[in-house]
């Protein structure tokens, strides 16, 4: 599904919101939520990502214990899909939000920032570029499928 927040990219999940989850085993936790939830696994970048679809949504798991730098680790993000990534940007920096560095460029075809909001959430904001097989950063597409109602 394309929506009119971003262009096409089969490098990246199609829902304009996606749920990042950290876990110490990101293969156990793959396992877990197909087999538990009906997740289906759409790609697997090396053992320290995944990302999972099921209806039309989709979420991402990745490895790690999170930063506790303050009372509680952080444990989950957002990230979101924007169409223009340096007005967007802009915009946050203006508000006085904290951010972890400006706009970059990956190798997947997306343009992204990360922001924190005041109860500490972590957000990521993502602009697509252009449209990237994921075999060419090293990523697996496992499936095209969405996951399905049980």
């Amino acid at each position: 599904m394309i929506n009119d927040y971003s262009r096409p990219n089969r490098s990246m999940p199609s829902s304009v919101i996606v749920p990042v989850l950290l876990y110490p085993d990101v293969r156990q936790a793959v396992e877990w939520l197909c087999a538990t939830f009906g997740f289906v696994e759409r790609l697997r970048i090396g053992e320290h990502r995944s990302q999972l679809e099921f209806n039309g949504g989709a979420i991402v798991v990745t490895g790690g214990h999170g930063d506790d730098a303050a009372d509680a680790p952080v444990t989950h993000s957002l990230m979101v899909r924007v169409i223009d990534i340096d007005r967007h940007y802009e915009r946050v920096v203006q508000s006085g939000a904290k951010v972890f560095g400006p706009p970059t460029d990956f190798p997947y075809g997306e343009r992204q920032y990360t922001a924190e909001d005041p109860g500490r959430h972590r957000w990521t904001f993502s602009q697509t570029l252009w449209d990237v097989d994921p075999q060419e950063w090293g990523g697996v597409l496992l499936s095209g499928d969405l996951g399905q109602t049980l």
